[in-house]
């Protein structure tokens, strides 16, 4: 192993994650590796890690090499892995964009979640095209504490479960991840949001997202909600022919979500690098165990 290891640190309205640029895929980052650096007293600090590979070099997205030589191989906070996460590929682009690899316009990243369209704007905001949301049958419910709410079932390329509540309060600490019913909707578990109104098409958030505990923002979350609230509305593009635009208020800032009439979602919002470094080979080699 290289006793040098790059690594930036970014957030995308601030949902932050450790940055390792690793194209040829020679790192070896275990689930107890990237805990470690996600760790925010003891390592770097993130809610996720966001590992750089070109798609030909990783087993996972060699498939998709033709459409796409960047692979986002996201991890959550504590290891495990994850299909996707919308701020993670905004500051994955921005990333990308920083080192050269791409310039203002449009590209393409593979994901677990499939390869998804990303815009570089020039006044520094950044879209990607989420995919449509799939919207799986049957009742579902959250709970905290002694009370529970029924929830959406929303699918974007990961599970989500939106709840609409009086208050954002309502959701408690966030800390543990809420209970949900029944169990067989969510057996690798779930994002879970709650969701408040603010105006017209214009609602606010709080989520648990599932491997990482409450974080300031969720993309696919925000995506999940603002799908969830158009059909409770009454409103689906794929029937008006209009898209449906949603202001998503986060603890980390704003994003903005369309529902075109062909079922894509494209979200849109800033992405920011603050830091760039290395890690010691040394302690990484400690903690991959």
């Amino acid at each position: 192993m290289s006793t040098r290891i790059a690594f930036l640190k970014g957030h995308g309205t601030e949902n932050d994650f450790v940055i390792v640029p690793d194209p040829e895929n020679a790192l070896d980052l275990p689930p107890a590796a990237v805990a470690a650096l996600c760790d925010r007293r003891a390592g770097i600090g993130g809610d996720g890690l966001l590992h750089v590979v070109r798609s030909a070099a990783h087993p996972e997205a060699q498939g998709m090499a033709a459409e796409a030589e960047w692979f986002m191989d996201y991890r959550n906070g504590d290891g495990s892995v994850a299909e996707m996460c919308g701020n993670g590929v905004r500051v994955f682009a921005r990333y990308l964009q920083r080192a050269g690899h791409v310039t203002e316009g449009d590209l393409t990243v593979a994901t677990r979640g499939g390869v998804k369209a990303v815009h570089l704007a020039k006044n520094g905001d950044v879209t990607v095209g989420m995919g449509p949301a799939r919207l799986p049958e049957g009742d579902v419910s959250v709970s905290v504490g002694e009370r529970s709410w029924p929830a959406r079932n929303v699918n974007m390329g990961n599970p989500h479960a939106v709840a609409f509540v009086d208050d954002l309060d309502q959701a408690g600490s966030l800390f543990e991840a809420p209970p949900f019913s029944p169990a067989a909707a969510y057996p690798d578990g779930v994002n879970v949001e709650f969701v408040v109104d603010r105006g017209p098409r214009h609602v606010a958030m709080r989520v648990h997202e599932r491997g990482s505990g409450e974080t300031r923002s969720c993309g696919t979350g925000a995506c999940a909600v603002a799908v969830a609230a158009a059909r409770r509305d009454g409103i689906d593009p794929s029937v008006t022919g209009a898209p449906a635009t949603y202001t998503v208020d986060l603890p980390g800032g704003t994003l903005v979500i369309t529902e075109r009439p062909d079922g894509e979602i494209d979200m849109t919002g800033p992405a920011v690098i603050v830091a760039e470094g290395e890690i010691d080979a040394e302690w990484l080699e400690s903690v991959r165990r």
